[in-house]
């Protein structure tokens, strides 16, 4: 359904700074960039998630986040530490979310303009095992 989303950010570079280290882990990268944007996707110029530079920029209030797929848990793990080292806020540690579905694993972070970003695997132990994961 969705195409791509774009978030207003105060600061490119502390922005692109996070969601590098957040993304990578789910295996996003930047696809493109110039002075005002940063894109992250899987292919060149095709980007997913588009951080624009918006110097008034606030998130959307209480209700809105977004959900990031994750290929596994590991990956979920990896988010939520890697972006955690560079200055992300914890709002919520890896782990199983029950009452979301018996194999919804995720963790929940908050960028440096605030948005709130969750990294979400629901494939079961068994199923990563299975495909190699």
């Amino acid at each position: 359904m969705l195409h791509h989303i774009s978030l207003g950010v105060t600061n490119l570079a502390k922005a692109g700074a996070f969601y590098d280290a957040a993304l990578a882990a789910l295996d996003f990268r930047r696809v493109f960039e110039d002075n005002t944007a940063i894109g992250y996707g899987l292919y060149d110029g095709k980007d997913i998630l588009c951080l624009k530079l918006r110097p008034n920029a606030t998130p959307p209030g209480a209700g809105f986040h977004l959900a990031l797929a994750a290929p596994s848990r590991a990956a979920v793990d990896n988010f939520h530490a890697d972006a955690l080292a560079i200055g992300g806020q914890d709002n919520g540690a890896p782990g199983l979310r029950l009452h979301y579905g018996a194999d919804y694993y995720a963790a929940f972070l908050i960028d440096p303009d605030g948005y709130h970003i969750e990294a979400v695997c629901k494939f079961s132990l068994q199923q990563q095992q299975a495909v190699g994961v």
